[in-house]
């Protein structure tokens, strides 16, 4: 660190968020594509996580607008990604995540299924017997245009194969290969999740080959190159953040993210009480915005952003995140974390301030959920994975 370094302290940094990830009200963006974008990505395990982070960001949400941009423009396309995660992605980046994170995914979930093949006896030639399934389903879909897993399984028989997973163990399962082989035929880049059956909180989507869902498909990219690309997008969203955020935020192994950052050359910052990196030429001052809150879903992008969140979490991960690190539905007041809210069964947001921020505060919190119920009715959700305030809140 040399004595010229520029200093971003924890304000500014907070600052940052609030205006990169459109979260102060004057920040807030006019297109859901817009804030995937400033995002890189939004985090698609939870559907309904996908929309309810659009709401927080946007000037004036709406369901149909977020539909039109998935699933009839398709700027915006559901993929396997960073973490083996499933994330929303503007469709520029689809290769650049493709090439740098799915690619090496789909080569590993691939050993594991002939693996189980091989345990179940299912053919003499599982890597061969497996090939020629997906190839059949990948006809099976071109000839219906989209379709439904269950669909896709009447045409296609082999799907119906069963696996027993976890054997001799409370939660032994007999479960169809289906969802195994679409999932690897997707991180192959063959095809892609399209408009899910029923509202926007449902898990159950069509598939359709990509070539005719993406215009032109997703190009192919070098790894190392698409990696730089990646870590630039990060670094423009998340800097200041170290190596070891982007390490954690991937899913790369150390030796990846040494060779992306090394090609990219960042500069380094002083950060209060550590050093990070930004983009070169990222090193202009941010000033603070007016103050703002925040309700975020669970697994928000921006909860997600660094595996070092001292900073905006401080002392509250015990309540706000379950055992495996998922993060449930959070209160921001001017850049960092202070609570916790849930829809309850009525309908009703309720929340819980996890610090003294104020009256200022909390009159600005109870608008934020007032304004979260008029526009989630009547909807009800429920997030994938379940944390220890959700829960009593939700009860």
């Amino acid at each position: 660190m040399t004595a010229t370094a520029r200093r971003i302290g924890t304000d500014e940094r907070r600052a940052r968020l609030a205006r990169r990830h459109h979260l102060a009200p004057p920040a807030r963006a006019g297109h859901v594509v817009e804030v995937a974008r400033d995002l890189v990505a939004l985090h698609g395990t939870d559907p309904a996580s996908v929309f309810l982070a659009a709401w927080a960001r946007m000037r004036a949400p709406e369901v149909a607008a977020i539909e039109l941009a998935l699933y009839e423009e398709r700027a915006l396309v559901r993929m396997l990604g960073m973490r083996r995660t499933m994330f929303v992605v503007p469709v520029e980046l689809a290769p650049v995540v493709q090439a740098s994170c799915t690619r090496a995914i789909a080569v590993q979930q691939r050993k594991l299924l002939v693996r189980l093949l091989e345990q179940a006896g299912v053919a003499d030639d599982p890597g061969s017997w497996l090939r020629e399934v997906e190839d059949a389903t990948v006809l099976a879909l071109e000839a219906r245009g989209q379709a439904f897993a269950a669909e896709l399984s009447q045409d296609e028989p082999r799907l119906r194969e069963q696996l027993l997973l976890a054997e001799g163990k409370r939660y032994e399962a007999k479960v169809n290969i289906s969802s195994r082989v679409l999932f690897l035929i997707a991180a192959d880049g063959r095809i892609v999740r399209g408009r899910p059956r029923g509202s926007w909180i449902s898990s159950q989507y069509q598939w359709a080959p990509t070539a005719k869902w993406l215009a032109g498909g997703i190009a192919e990219l070098p790894a190392e190159a698409a990696r730089v690309e990646l870590a630039r997008w990060w670094l423009a969203a998340y800097g200041p953040g170290t190596a070891a955020d982007l390490k954690w935020w991937t899913g790369w192994t150390a030796g990846e993210v040494k060779r992306a950052l090394a090609a990219l050359g960042p500069a380094e910052v002083e950060l209060d009480g550590g050093t990070a990196l930004v983009l070169a030429d990222d090193l202009d001052p941010v000033t603070a915005a007016e103050p703002w809150v925040a309700l975020l879903p669970a697994l928000d992008p921006t909860v997600m952003g660094w595996s070092e969140r001292a900073w905006y979490l401080g002392e509250h991960g015990p309540a706000l995140f379950d055992r495996s690190g998922n993060p449930g539905p959070s209160v921001w007041w001017n850049g960092h974390i202070v609570g916790g809210w849930a829809q309850r069964r009525d309908g009703e947001i309720a929340f819980r301030l996890l610090e003294d921020v104020g009256a200022e505060a909390l009159a600005a919190v109870e608008a934020e959920a007032e304004r979260l119920g008029r526009w989630i009715a009547p909807i009800r959700v429920t997030p994938r994975f379940r944390t220890p305030l959700e829960r009593e809140l939700g009860a």
